[in-house]
């Protein structure tokens, strides 16, 4: 093989290697809940958390008041209604509606941790690490209910 193909070769797998990490850090590897998303240490502190902000409205056993529009956040509508979406996107709606008296008055810590709590609640067993605290890198776990 002439010197000039192997050139040639080398480039070319040095192109795909920097476009393969390129659109891999943009699409980061989307994780389904379902593999360990959280610590039972992150979802105890949640439910803590929960029961100090969440449970006056949403009650201890997360089944809401439909009556006066609460949602509940756990059982079958819960999973249905977030089925396919990202941690993200719970967590903001969360973070931007809640306490209803004070939206957004809580730490990222406090907003992560509830979200992990709802998902152990949820029947989501727990991982070796948590919920990432950087909102940001929430997009990467889908909650996927479990298929019967």
């Amino acid at each position: 093989m002439s010197r000039r193909v192997s050139v040639a070769i080398a480039l070319a797998c040095a192109v795909n290697l920097v476009l393969a990490l390129h659109s891999s850090a943009q699409d980061p590897r989307r994780r389904s809940v379902r593999e360990g998303a959280f610590t039972a240490a992150q979802a105890d502190r949640g439910e803590r958390d929960y029961g100090r902000e969440c449970e006056r409205c949403h009650g201890a056993d997360l089944s809401g008041d439909p009556a006066i529009e609460v949602p509940a956040l756990a059982g079958d509508h819960f999973l249905e209604q977030w089925n396919g979406r990202s941690v993200k996107d719970l967590f903001d709606v969360i973070k931007r509606s809640m306490p209803s008296d004070a939206p957004d008055s809580l730490t990222t810590r406090a907003y992560t941790d509830i979200v992990a709590y709802l998902l152990s609640a949820n029947g989501f067993a727990g991982g070796a690490e948590e919920l990432p605290r950087p909102p940001e890198r929430l997009q990467e776990w889908v909650l996927e209910k479990a298929q019967h």
